[in-house]
């Protein structure tokens, strides 16, 4: 595998590059060429310009490109147009394009006809792709993607623009200029090679926002507040024109498909919603993250010295445009360049990065992807280090590393206090099992799910400490409360160890309710139970054993939570008034 990379300056000087190109390839055997151009500018003659000329000088030669954010030359970044050839040595490495109409109706079938696409072709090993994604949910393209065969590799970019407020672009020999296009560059054959890896330094910062409503691509409430809030109440954006520009450094993070997924909104509605650019999941918890260059450096050199282990003969890096605006023009080379030290090393700043993780194809955003390819075996006699110089970043290292730290610890501490109120709040002080306001809250949530699901039943048991207020005047208030909280202990084991889906609350004194959505036999024997192990219990200090009364009953249809209440508590003042320490139900 050989590659020249190279800017656009002209069409003379374009046809100079082209010449040389071909008499190189007539010097060697070669399988196929492949161009790919990225481009800020959206100018489609200046473009059609580039391609018309590869076509006539090398018209075997395939060719594909996308408008971008910045490009990615021998490491460097770059605003020139950039095109990047790359010559297949072996003849048993093959390479097709195809270039398919992309919108919101006919997303999933595009990808459907590229996997009838590939079952014809066996040989193909990867799919690379340019994409324009703008105003697209993803999401279903991606689920369809990663039903490919898991061995292929899938990886790609999204096509962009220096002005965000302009449409992107993709173009390819199987295509015309396109704003709304996908081009998908098959490569494979038995000696081609390919590793992907990703990279993010992002790291989550201040408190975790749960997801509570979203619709597809629409993110509308966190904490049941709309969208927008978290940025302006912590960060101080504005929903105005520049709301994603200032957005791209601070996007969420969360879990999806088993992995850490960073995630930018495309746009703030009026209403306060989020436009992503791909689907949130409603009860995911998410949280806002930051660009950590300690974090950023050191997966660099991770990543890179795992590539290298691959002995790649090219690189290809889609990296988002927001880590070009974390770093500026002047540092965003140094996260780039190093992969140069290893192989060739080109690509653009993107909208959105594709990439396979094992069965499943993710969007991503805020990171950096790698591709390494390699035709035929790797050269054991190949030394070249992946070279990396980590110390000019320490000064900005430092100051954002430490800031972040303090409001980490901070968020740490005061999430850790309002758990306690929290608890505080819903539990008793003496038995650690839920108070009475809390004990009804539950009663009334488990009725109103029992409305929606008459199936499953739903049970109360109202328990009784027999002669209480002997064993507080005889022992003294200390031991009373001894005995309450060995039956509340009691109950709390009870409760972990076989009815986990049960749960206990102190209604009042020495009076408890369990609330059981169980089959109400199951319910008897286990208040059968617990009367029989709360007897067994001997208590210090002479108390001795003590007796419970206990009453039970059932959910009846269409009852409310004072009628369940009322009948539990006369079945428990029947329990009492018949002789105590037994179980009567209602």
């Amino acid at each position: 595998m050989k590659q020249f990379q190279f800017t656009y300056q002209n069409q003379k000087q374009l046809r100079n590059e082209l010449i040389k190109i071909r008499q190189w390839e007539k010097s060697r055997i070669t399988s196929s060429i492949v161009f790919c151009v990225f481009s800020e500018t959206l100018d489609k003659k200046i473009l059609n310009t580039i391609c018309d000329t590869i076509q006539t000088e090398l018209p075997d030669a395939l060719y594909m490109g996308s408008s971008s954010n910045g490009n990615i030359i021998n490491g460097h970044v770059e605003t020139d147009i950039v095109i990047i050839c790359t010559i297949m040595e072996y003849p048993s490495t093959k390479a097709e394009l195809i270039q398919m109409p992309l919108n919101a109706e006919n997303a999933v079938q595009t990808v459907q006809k590229l996997s009838e696409y590939i079952k014809e072709r066996p040989w193909v090993k990867a799919v690379e792709m340019l994409v324009t994604i703008r105003g697209l949910s993803m999401t279903g393209f991606c689920e369809e993607l990663g039903k490919l065969p898991v061995h292929i590799s899938i990886f790609g970019g999204g096509a962009f623009s220096s002005d965000m407020n302009n449409e992107a672009c993709i173009f390819s020999k199987n295509g015309e200029y396109s704003t709304a296009a996908v081009v998908f560059l098959l490569i494979g054959g038995e000696d081609f090679y390919v590793t992907t890896m990703h990279v993010t330094g992002w790291k989550p910062l201040g408190k975790k926002f749960l997801v509570t409503r979203s619709e597809g691509s629409i993110l509308y409430e966190l904490d049941g507040k709309p969208a927008y809030d978290v940025y302006y109440k912590y960060l101080n954006i504005r929903n105005d024109s520049h709301f994603f520009t200032n957005t791209l450094e601070f996007p969420f993070f969360y879990e999806h498909h088993g992995m850490n997924i960073l995630r930018a909104p495309v746009a703030s509605n009026p209403d306060g919603s989020l436009v992503m650019t791909s689907d949130v999941d409603e009860n995911v918890i998410a949280r806002m993250a930051y660009g950590d260059p300690w974090t950023i450096l050191e997966r660099i050199r991770l990543s890179g010295q795992e590539i290298q282990k691959f002995h790649p003969e090219a690189i290809r890096v889609y990296s988002c445009a927001a880590r070009r605006t974390f770093w500026g023009m002047d540092e965003i080379s140094k996260e780039t360049l190093p992969f140069q030290s290893i192989a060739p090393t080109s690509g653009f700043y993107t909208s959105g990065e594709f990439l396979r993780t094992g069965r499943f194809v993710n969007q991503h955003n805020v990171t950096l992807v790698v591709i390494g390819f390699r035709e035929g075996m790797p050269d054991e006699n190949d030394v070249t280090n992946f070279e990396m110089h980590e110390e000019q970043f320490s000064g900005k290292v430092s100051m954002i590393n430490r800031l972040a730290t303090f409001i980490e610890a901070a968020t740490e501490e005061l999430e850790e206090a309002n758990q306690k109120l929290e608890y505080m709040a819903v539990s008793d002080g003496l038995t650690q099992l839920y108070n009475r306001r809390e004990t009804e809250r539950r009663i009334k949530e488990q009725i109103h799910h029992h409305k929606k699901h008459p199936e499953q039943p739903f049970c109360l048991i109202m328990l009784d400490i027999d002669n209480f207020k002997q064993v507080n005047d005889t022992y003294g208030h200390k031991e009373g409360d001894n005995v309450i909280i060995g039956l509340s202990g009691l109950l709390k084991d009870g409760i972990q160890k076989y009815n986990i889906d049960a749960c206990a609350g102190r209604w009042g004194g020495e009076e408890f309710m369990v609330l059981m959505p169980y089959p109400l036999e199951y319910v008897i024997e286990t208040a059968e139970k617990i009367r029989k192990d709360f007897e067994a219990i001997e208590f210090k200090n002479n108390v001795g054993h003590r007796t419970i009364s206990v009453g039970v009953t059932a959910l009846l249809p269409d009852e409310d939570s004072d009628a369940i209440c009322i009948r539990v508590d006369k079945a428990l003042y029947q329990a009492k008034e018949s002789g105590k320490n037994r179980v009567i139900i209602l």
